[in-house]
């Protein structure tokens, strides 16, 4: 049952059959004449309803926390109308109808919850859209003796796979006794996962970049995405790429600790303390802050660009895909109010522009990417572009062309930035 697709497949379609039904259940009752008025009075009220809960929920308060698209609010205010349309079935009827009319409309509220999922893709079963991890314990690859470590290996654009390498990287969660200890933090993450790609999976593999990842908010600490990006691309490189952690930085999907050490936890120490201490004990990964890439998406693309401008002799590398402007700008008085106790200046002292307008880099790269069709992160990521580039950074942009803020966005920023990183990682000599 946890496992259940609710992205497409029967279950989507029988729901969206039984809504149909639903509403032609309404328009069944005789004489239609009579009970036509209720139904388009419930329908018209149900499309004035949804937009008004539009505009203050999403446009007045920013209660979702990023962008809605223009498809979720469409199916959001035909999903109302429909609604106020199913109910009518009450006006003056009996229990039976009245039943029917209730039973149609947690169908249709149904049908509309998944609908929006689907929309945004990426919570494609009923476990990922509860925020349970159901993916099996990651088994841990043993990482090289220090005295044999990366420094001394040859380039990895001309490594050599063996032939019984793997055709697929393996993602597990980090669990149990693998489980990333928070010593320094206290910081209470959900468990972390992991992405081995082919090359790691041979006897004596050559160490590897290293990247760090985070999710959006609401999210959950999953692999699957960047897994099956970089499967593809490490297809056609001899099964490189980087071994990627991607951690919790939530600690709960409805929360937001903004990637800082504040009352809401110590986000910020788990990550770049406990976590790359985790990383660099226990991976067999190049040491060189070159070789080191801070990623994020939404939520966590905020927190790659801020870690990656404070921390540039750690990360040598940004991906940002889609990431917000800075810490809680989608509901930045509150957070000023809340975090900072009103001092501008303190708050100003942790967004990423700020940062990167102090400080000057030697050998950094940050790839900023955003959907197409999502229009306010588009205007963001070609400013935080052009903040990182004024800092000396070597700096990409990339739109994806037909994506939005969800699964496309996504998929397709992490692929056109692995492009772009895989040559300054040493995994291919041009972009794949």
């Amino acid at each position: 049952m946890l496992n259940l697709n609710i992205l497409d497949g029967p279950v989507v379609l029988g729901l969206y059959i039984l809504s149909a039904l639903s509403l032609f259940f309404v328009l069944s009752r005789r004489p239609l004449r009579g009970y036509l008025r209720p139904a388009v009075t419930g329908l018209l009220g149900g499309v004035l309803l949804g937009t008004a809960m539009k505009l203050l929920l999403v446009d007045g308060l920013n209660l979702f926390g990023g962008p809605v698209s223009e498809t979720v609010t469409a199916l959001f205010i035909i999903g109302c109308g429909a609604l106020g349309m199913t109910l009518s079935g009450l006006y003056k009827s009996r229990w039976p109808r009245k039943a029917g009319s209730l039973g149609g409309a947690l169908i249709i509220a149904l049908t509309l919850t998944l609908a929006i999922n689907a929309t945004y893709g990426l919570n494609p079963t009923v476990a990922a859209f509860l925020h349970i991890n159901t993916d099996p314990a990651a088994a841990l690859v043993a990482a090289n003796p220090p005295a044999t470590s990366a420094q001394t290996q040859p380039p990895l654009s001309s490594w050599s796979p063996p032939p019984d390498m793997p055709a697929h990287g393996t993602t597990g969660q980090l669990a149990d006794a693998n489980a990333i200890p928070n010593p320094a933090s206290g910081f209470p993450a959900r468990n972390a996962e992991i992405y081995y790609p082919p090359a790691a999976l041979v006897k004596n593999p050559p160490a590897l970049p290293f990247l760090l990842m985070m999710m959006g908010q609401p999210g959950d600490p999953t692999a699957k995405n960047i897994a099956a990006v970089l499967d593809q691309i490490a297809a056609n490189h001899h099964g490189l790429a980087p071994i990627v952690i991607v951690a919790d930085q939530l600690s709960d999907p409805t929360k937001d600790p903004l990637c800082l050490d504040t009352a809401l936890g110590k986000a910020e120490t788990y990550l770049m303390k406990d976590v790359t201490s985790w990383a660099r004990s226990h991976l067999n990964i190049l040491p060189n802050p070159a070789a080191w890439t801070i990623a994020g998406y939404s939520n966590g693309g905020q927190c790659a660009n801020y870690f990656g401008a404070k921390y540039p002799a750690l990360w040598g590398n940004i991906l940002d895909v889609s990431g917000i402007e800075y810490a809680g700008a989608e509901q930045s008085t509150t957070v000023l109010k809340q975090i900072f106790a009103g001092n501008q200046q303190a708050y100003d002292a942790v967004k990423p522009a700020h940062i990167m307008a102090a400080t000057r880099y030697a050998d950094s790269t940050a790839i900023y990417t955003a959907g197409e069709k999502d229009a306010a992160l588009v205007d963001v990521q070609q400013r935080m572009a052009h903040a990182a580039s004024s800092a000396g950074i070597t700096t990409h942009y990339v739109t994806i062309p037909g994506a939005d803020h969800g699964v496309t966005a996504l998929d397709g920023g992490l692929t056109a930035g692995f492009k772009l990183l895989y040559p300054r990682l040493g995994l291919s000599t041009s972009t794949p």
